[in-house]
C-alpha cells in the first residue's frame, strides 16, 4: 500500500508540473480579458486538474477488470486529456529556448532587447494544435466508433471459374465484442451485412478480446448474419485468451473450447487448419481458413498452412483467410504463390490516423508492412480489413469501423 501511494504521488507530481507549465499558455493567452473572466478561466483550470487526479486516484484503487463504460471512457479521456497538453509543452519548450537565447544576446549586447514574456502566438498555436487532436478524440468516441461504413472492391482474376464471374464476398473481422457495452451498435451492423446480400461473409478474427462469455450478450445478434453459401470464420491472437491470467491450463483451453462451441450455435463455420470447396455449376474455389500466425516475435504461430492448403492444389481459385496480415509475407507470398487473395484484419488502423483520398497514414504503418486496404504482388492480393469493433481506445479516428464487400470479376487473359 505505501508503495503504491508513493507512485500515486510522484505521479501526481508529474502531473501537476505538466499542468503548471500548460496554465503559463493559458495565462498569456487570456490577457487583456476582463479580470473576473481570467479569475474564473483560471480557477476552472485548477478544479478540473483536482477533478481529474482524483478520477485518477479512485480507479487507480479499483479492480481492473472487469471494466464498466465509465471507467473506460473516464479514462481515455484524462489521456487525451494529458497526451494533448504535451503537444503545447512543445510549443513552450520552443518559446522557453527562444527567450533563453535572447537573454544570453543580451548579456553580450545590450542592444538586443530581451522580453521576459512569453510570446502570445506561440502559446496560441500550442493550445490550438492541442485542440486538434484532442477534438478529434473526443469525436471518435462519440461518433466515430459507430459509424460504420460498406467499402466495395472489384477484383479481376485470369483463373476465375466463369460461374463465379460476379461473386460477393464480404468480410467483417475485429469484433472485440467484450468492448460493447450494448447490443444496439451490433445490430445495426448486423442489419448493414445482411443489406449486402452476399454470397459468402468472412469474419477473420478477434471475436473477443479476452474471454467468451464477451460473445453471449451478442450471439443472438451475430447469429442473423445471413450469406447465400454460408459465414466462415478463423480465429484472431485475442481469441485464444493469452492475455489472461488463467487458474490453470484447463480453464484457457476450456475458454477456447466454448468460444468455438458459441461460433457454432451462431451457424458460423469455423475453419481451424482446414478448407472448404464452394461448388457453382460444377465449377469449383476453395475457401481457406488458418489460425493465428504472426510474423512477429511476440505472436506465436498457431497456423499450420500446409495442412490447411493440403487438397486444394486442383483448386483454380483460392480465397485464404488469416488474422495477422504479416503472414502474407511471412509464409503466403512465399511458399504458396497460387493463393490468389488473402483477406486479414488484425491492425484496426490502429483506430487512429489520416484516412483521405490520397493520404492514409496512421503510427500503426510503422509496424506493418501491410496494414489497411488492398495490396498486390503479382498476381496475389492481399486485403487487411480495419474491423468493426474497437480495443483500447474506445473510439475512430480516420479509420472508421468498416465492413468491405468484395465483387469478384473474371479478366480476359
Amino acid at each position: 500500500m505505501t508503495q503504491r501511494m508513493l507512485s500515486f504521488a510522484i505521479l501526481a507530481f508529474i502531473l501537476f508540473l505538466v499542468d503548471l507549465y500548460v496554465f503559463q499558455a493559458l495565462k498569456t493567452v487570456i490577457q487583456g480579458l476582463a479580470p473576473g473572466t481570467q479569475r474564473i478561466i483560471m480557477i476552472s483550470y485548477w478544479v478540473l486538474f483536482a477533478a481529474a487526479l482524483a478520477v485518477f486516484a479512485i480507479f487507480a484503487n479499483t479492480p481492473r477488470h472487469p471494466s464498466s463504460p465509465l471507467k473506460i471512457y473516464l479514462t481515455n479521456i484524462f489521456f487525451i486529456l494529458y497526451a494533448s497538453k504535451l503537444l503545447v509543452i512543445a510549443f513552450l519548450f520552443i518559446d522557453d529556448i527562444i527567450r533563453i537565447g535572447k537573454m544570453a544576446l543580451n548579456q553580450v549586447n545590450d542592444k538586443v532587447v530581451f522580453n521576459p514574456s512569453r510570446s502570445k502566438f506561440l502559446s496560441q498555436m500550442g493550445l490550438l494544435v492541442a485542440a486538434v487532436p484532442f477534438s478529434a478524440f473526443i469525436y471518435g468516441m462519440v461518433k466515430g466508433a459507430y459509424d460504420y461504413r460498406v467499402k466495395r472492391v472489384t477484383l479481376k482474376f485470369p483463373n476465375l471459374p466463369e460461374a463465379f464471374n460476379g461473386f460477393k464476398m464480404l468480410q467483417i473481422t475485429d469484433l472485440h465484442t467484450g468492448s460493447f457495452h450494448s447490443t444496439e451498435p451490433l445490430k445495426e451492423a448486423v442489419r448493414l451485412i445482411n443489406k449486402q446480400e452476399a454470397d459468402v461473409v468472412f469474419f477473420t478474427g478477434d471475436l473477443v478480446n479476452n474471454v467468451a462469455t464477451e460473445l453471449y450478450p451478442h450471439l443472438e445478434t451475430l447469429k442473423q448474419i445471413k450469406a447465400k453459401t454460408g459465414v466462415y470464420s478463423v480465429l484472431g491472437n485475442h481469441d485464444y485468451g493469452d492475455y489472461v491470467n488463467w487458474s490453470s491450463p484447463e480453464a484457457k483451453k476450456s475458454n477456447l473450447s466454448n468460444l468455438i462451441d458459441a461460433q457454432g450455435k451462431m451457424g458460423w463455420k469455423l475453419l481451424i487448419n482446414e478448407h472448404r470447396i464452394i461448388e457453382k455449376n460444377g465449377q469449383q474455389i476453395a475457401i481457406l481458413g488458418v489460425e493465428n500466425w504472426g510474423n512477429r516475435a511476440n505472436f506465436p504461430k498457431y497456423g499450420d498452412l500446409r495442412k490447411t492448403y493440403a487438397g486444394t492444389e486442383h483448386i483454380p481459385f483460392k480465397v485464404l483467410l488469416s488474422h495477422d496480415p504479416s503472414h502474407w509475407d511471412g509464409e503466403i507470398n512465399q511458399q504458396y504463390p497460387d493463393i490468389d487473395l488473402t483477406l486479414s484484419g488484425h491492425t484496426h488502423g490502429m483506430q487512429f490516423g489520416v484516412n483521405i483520398p490520397g493520404l492514409k497514414w496512421s503510427p500503426v504503418q510503422y509496424v506493418y508492412k501491410q496494414w489497411a486496404g488492398l495490396y498486390q504482388k503479382g498476381r496475389q492480393y492481399l486485403y487487411v480489413n480495419t474491423g468493426l469493433g474497437f480495443l483500447g481506445y474506445p473510439g475512430r479516428v480516420g479509420f472508421l469501423p468498416e465492413i468491405t464487400v468484395f465483387e469478384l470479376k473474371k479478366a480476359s487473359v
